[in-house]
């Protein structure tokens, strides 16, 4: 018999990357704050995300989660937003030229202010102290290590800011303005792959000057948005909100933003029986989409146990450790009414560890008959430390866990339904792009990881390479639908221009 869910029952369990706070008064003060504060975010969006999740378990849609790893109060700027969202789009948009079905964008942003740590401590400085776990926590600053109950609120006016910012952009023609014509490929040094990505930035540029003459996407006679005219197709787009605390560690945050609401009229029950639905539900509504992480997916902890109660959608890491059974107990919990739209499982194995993981994963959730979508995340199993001493990921060990990925789920007659990247449009003052990640087709060294290393949790992919990743992905998607041995070859040239090692000397972690 299944125990009686409230957004509190999770306090009766164990609990995994739990933060200690040495004043319980002041943290019950302020989560009672945040209870009478307003949503971020409505039912009625949470719903047409699931409704629009349900159609890319089917193949007719992909996944695009991106952002950072962990957001920073100081990087809630007018630019920083701008150029991250500008990201998100232009890569979108290449998917989409390629893939030729709907892009189901969630940002990592609007609240990505936790981070997961594998120790309570760590030593800065020769001192030992207690670990930075994000803004919303406590202080980067060694003598700002005390966990502040005052930061969570903080963190729902940064959460606030952004998403107005956010949603404000895509809904002012904005998305209309990145355009492939502003792409610079300057940054490609090998002539074969400029080449290759030429062809098919001018490939879409025509696509989209075609369909503007046409008057598919706003004719050309058709006045500006700021003249009163229309969006057009591009000029507004859905996007949403990814888990605003990193896996969403906070329960105490999670439970306060946890409201009784009503269900939306025409909301469906997405079961294969359809099924009444009450007249009201627990959303949580500090974000569209929240996710379990691979340190607090214990199935008899308290992050499962919250999770499986709220009616958002969710995603759920799965790595290396991760069994087969295990997984589909997992399942069982969070879903036991097997909706569809509800769980996105988000593979983390690493580069060279998908052939011995994925097949089993993809058969046990087969035989226990849920219905998930299946995104791979090449990021967090790829990271190492560089012979300088920098966190860093090769673009080379990315694209080979994305390939192994697609093969294995082709291999399985499964479907990959999208990629969990962190990548960031951030941009110095000069204008030149973080220098974090080695490789991609900027071919980045080692000795150029210090030149703009700006992450304070894990590297990420700068611009160029994120559309490096983009093209090689459309490339994929685009001989897949035409089955044309042709096109065979071009993604093969990318693969292995983009692969090239920079630098063999690096020490995984």
């Amino acid at each position: 018999m299944t125990e009686e869910w409230t957004p509190s029952s999770w306090r009766t369990k164990p609990i995994a990357q739990d933060v200690k706070y040495a004043n319980k008064d002041h943290l019950a003060r302020v989560t009672d704050q945040i209870k009478h504060l307003p949503p971020l975010v409505t039912p009625a969006e949470i719903e047409r995300l699931r409704h629009h999740l349900t159609r890319v378990e089917t193949g007719q849609g992909l996944i695009l989660h991106a952002g950072d790893c962990a957001e920073s109060f100081e990087a809630c700027t007018h630019r920083n937003i701008t150029n991250k969202i500008g990201l998100i789009l232009s890569f979108s948009l290449v998917l989409l030229w390629g893939a030729r079905v709907p892009i189901v964008r969630i940002g990592r942003i609007a609240g990505q202010y936790a981070k997961p740590r594998s120790s309570g401590t760590e030593i800065v400085n020769g001192k030992t102290v207690t670990s930075f776990r994000g803004d919303n926590v406590n202080g980067i600053s060694p003598d700002d290590r005390e966990p502040d109950p005052g930061r969570m609120l903080s963190a729902y006016f940064y959460s606030t800011t952004t998403l107005n910012y956010v949603r404000a952009l895509l809904t002012s023609d904005f998305a209309s303005l990145n355009h492939p014509r502003t792409w610079s490929l300057k940054h490609v040094r090998s002539p074969t792959l400029r080449a290759e990505f030429e062809s098919i930035s001018n490939a879409l540029s025509d696509a989209l000057a075609f369909t503007r003459t046409v008057g598919a996407i706003g004719g050309v006679d058709e006045d500006a948005y700021v003249k009163g005219g229309g969006r057009g197709v591009l000029g507004e787009v859905d996007f949403y909100s990814r888990c605003p605390f990193h896996e969403g560690l906070m329960l105490d945050y999670e439970e306060a933003m946890t409201r009784f609401l009503p269900i939306p009229a025409g909301t469906s029950s997405y079961t294969t029986n359809p099924q009444a639905l009450p007249p009201k539900t627990y959303y949580n509504t500090s974000a569209h989409f929240l996710w379990i992480g691979d340190r607090t997916r214990q199935l008899t902890n308290a992050h499962v146990e919250y999770f499986r109660g709220i009616r958002n959608p969710i995603g759920i890491k799965v790595g290396p450790s991760m069994k087969d059974e295990e997984l589909a107990r997992l399942l069982d919990i969070v879903n036991p009414d097997k909706e569809h739209g509800k769980v996105t499982l988000i593979t983390r194995y690493g580069a060279g560890k998908v052939e011995a993981n994925l097949p089993g994963h993809i058969a046990a959730v087969r035989a226990c008959g849920h219905p998930v979508i299946w995104v791979c995340d090449p990021m967090h199993g790829n990271t190492h430390t560089s012979s300088t001493g920098y966190k860093t990921r090769h673009f080379s060990s990315i694209i080979t866990e994305v390939t192994s990925t697609l093969a294995v789920h082709a291999q399985e007659k499964s479907r990959l339904g999208g990629v969990s990247l962190e990548f960031t449009g951030e941009l110095n003052e000069q204008g030149f792009s973080v220098t974090e990640c080695l490789g991609g087709s900027m071919q980045l060294g080692e000795e150029e990881l210090e030149l703009r290393y700006q992450s304070y949790c894990d590297p990420r992919l700068n611009f160029e390479q994120a559309l490096d990743l983009a093209f090689l992905l459309s490339d994929h998607y685009k001989q897949a639908r035409e089955n044309n041995s042709k096109v065979h070859a071009t993604t093969n040239t990318l693969i292995q221009e983009l692969g090239k090692t920079v630098n063999a000397n690096a020490v995984t972690k």
